[in-house]
């Protein structure tokens, strides 16, 4: 980033909760933390919760009305936005919908369309709110920017929203190369396969998920059991790393008669990344995820991804270079080719490579740089009336 001496500019950043658990949390706060450092900036993160980063950060308390429910995401956008308006911001930057912003990152769908087509359910009074808030701050937004992290969130807001105010472009989040592609694969895949009883030579399918259902893990277990089935001489194992109801998956393994190819491993924190390192492929075939963190992690890691078409990360797929994305969430027959197309060393190997290098494309420190840019067009030109500005 351009550390050439400037007139330093004030942003306000909100996020609910900053430093923790969560896609969007965690976008707010390495980019946030990144810009930090740049003399160039004041920054002043406007949050309910967080953990304290950078020095150079001022931290405001936003309230929130925890009960009833419903006042949630009423009380912390009235709140939010009224505390902003009070100060003498250049930039306002939010990562949650609050009435008026100068920047909107766009962690998630539209929420009515989340609930009506993904929850299959009628919204309650809490979603109503949201679903209030969400359409209150779109109305506000014709001098705005938008940028949604994936594609499905761009296309979901299109659909929800005919006409969408201000200025939308698809920013994806990053990732924390050193972290992910640094560690020794030759030491990590003895250590984390000696430690769960798989072999040097298996090919090592890699899940990694907090939502066991909704990430279609019992569709990967069913092309598993095919992709075994079809290839005898090749023992392809999957090792599952996360949180679920691991009782229901192990009753699947056992009842497909490949219970012995699928490993357990629980949640890894810290040492996520020599998990990646361990493994040969990464799949995921979740029913939606607006991005999917996890694959960016496992393309820096180096390794090809299988993804449903529902995961926002497809976007950074090359269909057969750096990965596969299925054309049915569901469709265990074409995971299961997939599998087995991977199977081949070489074409591994190669995927692999490919998929470390579209990774390079998206460090956290490439994306701090591209919001700089952003920040200082923004304060420079604005947008005009037409909605039209500068592209990153």
């Amino acid at each position: 980033m351009d550390a050439s001496p400037r007139t330093p500019l004030t942003i306000a950043v909100v996020v609910p909760k900053y430093g923790l658990v969560g896609g969007g949390e965690r976008f707010a706060s390495e980019i946030t933390e990144r810009l930090a450092r740049n003399e160039n900036f004041n920054i002043h993160v406007f949050a309910n919760r967080w953990v304290v980063g950078s020095e150079r950060i001022t931290f405001h308390k936003v309230p929130i009305i925890r009960f009833p429910r419903f006042l949630r995401p009423l009380s912390f956008a009235w709140f939010a936005s009224r505390m902003v308006r009070r100060g003498n911001f250049d930039l306002v930057h939010a990562h949650e919908w609050i009435l008026n912003g100068d920047i909107f990152s766009v962690h998630s769908v539209p929420h009515a369309g989340w609930i009506r087509e993904v929850r299959k359910k009628s919204p309650s009074l809490f979603d109503r709110s949201r679903i209030a808030v969400e359409r209150r701050t779109l109305m506000n937004g014709r001098a705005s920017r938008f940028f949604p992290v994936s594609s499905i969130a761009m296309e979901a807001f299109r659909r929800e929203y005919p006409t969408l105010p201000g200025l939308w472009q698809v920013l994806a989040p990053g990732v924390d190369l050193a972290r992910f592609s640094a560690p020794d694969r030759a030491a990590c895949r003895a250590e984390i396969r000696e430690r769960h009883g798989i072999g040097a030579a298996d090919i090592l399918l890699l899940f990694v998920g907090m939502n066991f259902a909704v990430k279609g893990l019992d569709t990967i277990i069913a092309a598993l059991a095919k992709a075994r089935a079809a290839r005898p001489g090749a023992n392809i194992r999957l090792l599952v790393v996360g949180r679920g109801d691991e009782g229901s998956y192990r009753r699947m393994a056992q009842s497909l008669g490949i219970a012995e190819a699928v490993t357990f491993a629980g949640t890894r924190g810290d040492g996520l990344e020599r998990y990646y390192r361990a493994a040969d492929i990464f799949i995921m075939l979740s029913q939606f995820d607006t991005f999917g963190m996890v694959v960016l992690e496992a393309m820096a890691a180096g390794l090809p991804v299988i993804l449903s078409p529902n995961v926002g990360a497809k976007d950074l797929v090359e269909e057969g270079l750096n990965g596969f994305i299925l054309p049915e969430p569901r469709d265990e027959h074409a995971a299961a080719d997939r599998i087995g197309q991977l199977s081949d060393v070489p074409r591994r190997a190669s995927m692999g490579t490919a998929a470390e290098r579209t990774a390079a494309m998206h460090d956290w420190e490439r994306l701090a740089g591209m919001i700089e840019q952003v920040y200082r067009r923004m304060n420079a030109y604005g947008l005009n009336e037409t909605g039209k500005g500068e592209a990153v």
